[in-house]
C-alpha cells in the first residue's frame, strides 16, 4: 500500500492516539491527516513532544498530518548535509519548501537604508549565497528585511539607497527564478526599522520593477501596524507573493487572538492564491496537547475549496 493512501485510510495510526479534528473542522468536510485547503507551512521544532528533534521525524508527522510545505528561518545557517537531507526527506513526502533568511539582518543600525557602499556588497555577497541554499533544498523564496533606518538621512534617500540595493540584488536571483519577499515588521515589536508597512514595500516593488522582489505579508505584523488586512490585501495584492501567520495579540496559532483568520484565508483562497502560508509564530498551550491544538486550530480556519 503506497504511504499516501495508508495515510487516508488509517487516522487514528496518522492522529498518533490523539484526538481527532475538532468539530468544526469537520463541518468544513476535512478529516485529520488530510490535505489542508490553503498549504500551511509549519517550521521545526512546532511538533517536536510528538516527533523529537530529529528533521525528518518532524517532517513525515508534518505531511500525516496534512502539512504540504516547510518553513524554516534558519535554513542557510544549516550544513549542506542537513540541508540536503531535509531536502531529499520533503521531495520524497512532496513538500515545498517556503522562505528561509536571505541575509543578515541588521536590527539596531542602519545597513541598506543608510547607502554604505560595504553594507551593500555585503547584503549582494549574502545573496549570492542563498541562490545556493535555494537550489540545494529547492526553495523559491528568501526573506529580505532592510534593516535599521537611518535617521541622518531623510526618508526620501533611504528610500533610494533601498531601491539601489534590491534591484542590484533582483539581477542576481532573476536568472535563477527565485523571489526575495521584502517583509515589514511592526513597530512595536521592532522599533526603529526601515520597512515597517505595506504600502511601503508596494512602493518598493514597483520601483525595483522585478520578478525576483515582491511582498511577504505577515499578517500579524500588519494587524498592529495597519490592519484593514482584507483591504490592504486587495491594494497590493500584485506585488504580494507570500503569506505569514501569527495571531494578536500573543503571536500564537488562530483563533487565540482578535483575527477572523477564517475570513482572511478564504479571501486569500478566493483570489487565486496558491502559495505558502508560513505558521511563523509560537504554540499558545505547551505539550502534546498544545501541538495538537495548533493542528484542530488550522483545520478550523482553513479555507473550503
Amino acid at each position: 500500500m503506497k504511504r499516501r493512501d495508508f495515510v487516508r485510510t488509517s487516522l487514528a495510526t496518522i492522529a498518533a492516539g490523539a484526538v481527532a479534528g475538532s468539530s468544526e473542522a469537520a463541518s468544513r468536510g476535512q478529516a485529520a491527516g488530510e490535505p489542508f485547503t490553503c498549504d500551511f507551512a509549519p517550521h521545526f521544532g512546532m511538533f517536536r513532544e510528538h516527533t523529537g528533534e530529529d528533521v525528518v521525524a518532524q517532517l513525515e508527522f508534518m505531511a500525516d498530518q496534512g502539512f504540504r510545505s516547510l518553513e524554516d528561518n534558519g535554513m542557510k545557517g544549516r550544513s549542506v548535509a542537513d540541508q540536503e537531507r531535509i531536502a531529499n526527506e520533503m521531495t520524497r513526502l512532496g513538500m515545498r519548501m517556503g522562505v528561509f533568511v536571505a541575509h543578515t539582518i541588521y536590527w539596531n543600525e542602519p545597513n541598506l537604508a543608510s547607502g554604505d557602499a560595504e553594507h551593500r556588497a555585503e547584503f549582494l555577497r549574502e545573496v549570492e549565497e542563498s541562490v545556493e541554499v535555494a537550489k540545494r533544498v529547492n526553495a523559491r523564496w528568501m526573506t529580505v528585511v532592510p534593516g535599521h533606518e537611518d535617521l541622518r538621512q531623510s526618508p526620501e534617500f533611504q528610500l533610494a539607497h533601498v531601491v539601489e540595493t534590491l534591484k542590484q540584488a533582483s539581477a542576481i536571483l532573476e536568472p535563477h527564478g527565485l523571489v526575495m519577499v521584502l517583509e515589514p515588521l511592526n513597530p512595536r515589536s521592532h522599533p526603529g526599522l526601515f520597512l515597517k508597512r505595506i504600502p511601503q514595500a508596494y512602493v518598493i516593488c514597483k520601483a525595483v520593477d522585478s520578478p525576483a522582489c515582491k511582498i511577504l505579508n505577515d499578517l500579524f505584523h500588519q494587524q498592529i501596524t495597519e490592519g484593514n488586512l482584507i483591504p490592504n490585501l486587495d491594494d497590493a495584492w500584485d506585488e504580494i507573493d507570500y503569506i505569514q501567520i501569527g495571531d494578536n495579540p500573543g503571536r500564537k496559532e488562530p483563533t487565540t487572538g482578535e483575527i477572523n483568520y477564517a475570513n482572511v484565508f478564504q479571501h486569500i483562497r478566493d483570489k487565486g492564491f496558491t502559495g505558502i502560508y508560513g505558521m511563523e509564530h509560537g504554540n499558545s498551550r505547551e505539550g502534546r496537547e498544545g501541538e495538537r491544538a495548533v493542528i484542530d486550530a488550522y483545520r478550523s480556519v482553513d479555507a473550503r475549496g
